[in-house]
């Protein structure tokens, strides 16, 4: 007789006003997962409690927090706890219902395959998905998902607000779990963590299901919050990246670039308003002067921006983890 094989996914589910749905979530995650940490963040409707009391699932573990956290400290909690436990892959999943538990071995595939570090749901992916999306939705998500791809490194992912991901455990215990956001901006900033590492970071196309679920997650309403956040990384990352870990011809072309394309958009701005002020034509010396720098830095930008989307991380990183901690 065979011996019956371990599960290699866990599964996270961070609960904060979902008592009305969790426990359905539960009983509709398949025999491929083989623990769930449910996570009670001091939720008012006390999921906890009920997950306790009305669910006989064995691989159910409920973990509390005192005080509200956000899904980032949720999930977080969920995160250290997972570590300890022989799973390969973590899957963070949302228990309001929106994300299918008949997924999670779709979504965990490419890490148990040992293509990818980090896989996250992508909900634009076809075109048919996003037709009954409200336009503000969409064009809130579009302008979220340029600035992760600013701060994060990783150009060709979309859909930055989605919460459906799998995380291999061995990339989980080599991030700085602490300092990664709480609140919602924890998706994006998981990102940035990730390619802090290089980690391969690949999506799965996946239908969204909004029904009467509520939430609190606003597209429109993130990206002034967000924009902050995301500049910040922006900026780490370009200091880390090209600077601290590395030099090469693209932090050359960031250091002249950059100079040049701000020195002719202010000095042509600002000569642009004096003309419009005073009536008098600008020479033709001043415009080439404002134009020469502008376009020179433009096209450096651009060529660096051509190196930034080439070098996002092609090789998993989880597999040299593993190697490095086999031979310790």
């Amino acid at each position: 007789m065979s011996a019956t094989p371990i599960p290699a996914i866990a599964v996270v589910i961070p609960c904060y006003r979902v008592a009305t749905r969790v426990l359905d979530v539960i009983a509709r995650i398949g025999p491929e997962v083989g623990w769930i940490l449910a996570v009670d963040d001091a939720c008012p409707e006390h999921s906890g409690d009920l997950i306790e009391q009305r669910c006989r699932d064995p691989r159910v573990t409920v973990l509390r927090h005192v005080e509200n956290q956000g899904v980032g400290g949720a999930v977080m909690t969920g995160y250290a706890a997972a570590m300890s436990l022989p799973a390969t892959a973590v899957v963070k999943l949302d228990g309001d219902g929106q994300m299918d538990p008949a997924l999670i071995s779709n979504l965990a595939a490419a890490l148990l395959a040992g293509r990818a570090d980090y896989v996250k749901g992508n909900r634009f992916h076809r075109v048919s998905d996003v037709s009954g999306m409200p336009v503000l939705r969409l064009f809130g998500n579009a302008v979220l998902s340029f600035l992760t791809k600013l701060s994060s490194g990783y150009w060709q992912l979309f859909d930055p607000t989605n919460g459906f991901t799998a995380i291999h455990r061995v990339v989980l215990a080599n991030l700085d779990l602490p300092h990664i956001a709480k609140r919602y901006f924890f998706e994006s900033d998981m990102l940035y963590h990730l390619n802090q590492i290089r980690a391969v970071v690949v999506e799965m196309p996946m239908q969204a299901s909004y029904a009467d679920e509520p939430s609190s997650l606003r597209p429109m309403r993130m990206i002034g919050p967000f924009l902050r956040g995301h500049l910040r990384n922006f900026y780490r990352r370009l200091l880390y990246s090209y600077f601290l870990r590395a030099f090469s011809a693209a932090s050359l072309e960031l250091l002249i670039g950059l100079p040049l394309f701000m020195f002719g958009l202010l000095f042509g701005g600002w000569h642009w308003v004096a003309s419009m002020v005073t009536h008098v034509p600008a020479t033709a010396g001043t415009v080439m002067l404002a134009a020469l720098p502008l376009i020179l830095g433009t096209q450096l930008l651009l060529s660096w921006l051509n190196f930034d989307v080439a070098a996002e991380p092609r090789q998993p990183i989880h597999v040299m983890l593993s190697r490095c901690a086999a031979s310790d």
